[in-house]
């Protein structure tokens, strides 16, 4: 049995792997413990000095690596290249801080002695997506393995070389052979791994129904897990928003990567007022975008599949059936690939698939609200809650919006929704639980341990 990884641009086939056999799986997860338990009993200062080199490892390689995702899963190269330097970013990131973050922190109790210290716990499994093949990988791995665990990475199967790229990258920045290691297994195939004793929790980025199958094998055997999943992004335009900076905003925050993103600009919610002008302006704006090999220097690469092109169409197309209007793109041509055209859904209502559900693809949702108060309203009326933006020209109003009436795991004034080292990132309700990066994200796979010593009567 193999994985096989097409080039999306052109449906031609780049390589086949091979799956681990059973054999293989429990071989790896013994080495990966062994290493662990020698990991964890390392100076803290080595484990930084491995961050220095990895963030080295990754600069020099960039072009490589770009090059590969661009193949693999169609991004375009300086969007990859982009990628590859935000990982080296969030290396050099940990490097500086982790020793803040995992010092012991004494409580002041009189009549003893009370402290909190951190711990690993072991291996953490981590399930990802193929969208950002290196960040999504390494926004969980690098504090993980520095607070002294051991990673195992099941990759989505169309991106095994990156997965492949990742492990030869650990290896060659000083960290311990069998530290970092990918399982080359298909998504059927998880559950006994979830489940295998040598696995202390789990990590997954991916679908809302994946993150509900994961916690509920993990949940058999009590093993934590930290999902961040699916996103129906809402991005707000208020009566006094600056219109030419809100456009361009939604613009960046939905092309990317060929709108394949949970945290895209998936719903444009804009009052009465500059709702027709949001619309002329955005459909100007982007009728400039170039779509094209990702090799080239283009805005727009492929989505990542045909089969994923087509789930988008259909949304597309029934989104249209139910009365929404087709301003921009919605055809797919008879050029190879797996290309589609970035699209404007307008008069977009609830109830409607672009309203109800996550398109993953580069289809701007735009949707028209009475007033302020409406638009809120919509902005919430969804399962989802992972990232959402407000534009208005009166900050202290844009900021109590944010902080107050937007319900999710993290949102934004006046720019488009984006991860950052340095914050946490996750999301509410059907977008999962716990949080990655920053602080918040290297205690999510430690023992948060209370120490108390009785002092002497």
């Amino acid at each position: 049995m193999s994985m096989v990884s097409i080039n999306p641009a052109t449906g031609e086939e780049i390589q086949s792997y091979a799956v681990h056999t059973s054999d293989e799986i429990q071989f790896i997860l013994h080495q990966a413990v062994e290493t662990q338990c020698k990991w964890k009993e390392t100076e803290l200062d080595f484990r930084l000095s491995c961050l220095e080199q990895i963030s080295g490892t990754l600069r020099d390689r960039a072009r490589e690596y770009a090059s590969l995702m661009a193949r693999e899963m169609g991004k375009p190269f300086s969007q990859g290249l982009g990628e590859v330097k935000k990982c080296a970013w969030l290396c050099g990131y940990y490097r500086e801080n982790s020793r803040e973050f995992l010092s012991d922190r004494e409580v002041v109790i009189d009549g003893q002695k009370s402290l909190v210290t951190v711990q690993p716990i072991g291996l953490v499994l981590g399930i990802m997506p193929w969208n950002f093949p290196f960040w999504q990988v390494f926004r969980f791995a690098i504090p993980t393995i520095t607070a002294g665990n051991g990673a195992i990475l099941k990759h989505a199967s169309n991106v095994q070389g990156c997965a492949i790229a990742i492990e030869h990258c650990f290896r060659e920045s000083g960290f311990p052979r069998n530290l970092f290691s990918n399982l080359s297994i298909p998504g059927h195939d998880m559950d006994s791994v979830i489940k295998h004793p040598a696995v202390a929790a789990v990590t997954l980025t991916g679908s809302t129904p994946a993150g509900k199958t994961v916690a509920k094998v993990a949940g058999t055997v009590l093993k934590k897990t930290v999902l961040e999943l699916g996103g129906n992004d809402p991005y707000v335009i208020l009566d006094d928003a600056n219109l030419d900076q809100a456009v361009d905003a939604c613009i960046s925050g939905r092309i990317l990567n060929a709108g394949q993103s949970c945290i895209a600009a998936k719903r444009l919610i804009i009052t009465e007022k500059n709702y027709k002008n949001v619309l002329t302006m955005l459909k100007n704006k982007l009728s400039s975008k170039i779509m094209g090999d990702p090799m080239d220097d283009v805005d727009m690469g492929p989505m990542v599949s045909i089969k994923a092109r087509a789930e988008v169409h259909d949304q597309v197309l029934r989104s249209v059936s139910a009365g929404a209007e087709l301003i921009m793109g919605g055809e797919i041509s008879d050029e190879k690939g797996a290309f589609y055209p970035i699209s404007i859904l307008a008069g977009v209502k609830p109830g409607m698939p672009a309203f109800d559900e996550e398109l993953f693809g580069p289809v701007y949702t735009v949707i028209t609200a009475v007033d302020e108060n409406h638009a809120l309203e919509l902005a919430n009326q969804t399962e989802f809650g992972l990232g959402a933006a407000v534009f208005t020209e009166d900050l202290e109003k844009g900021e109590e919006i944010a902080r107050k009436r937007l319900h999710a795991g993290a949102c934004f004034v006046n720019d488009f929704v984006k991860s950052d080292p340095r914050l946490p990132f996750g999301g509410i309700k059907g977008s999962g639980y716990g949080r990655e990066l920053s602080s918040y994200g290297m205690m999510e796979f430690v023992n948060v341990k209370t120490v108390v010593v009785k002092k002497a009567d």
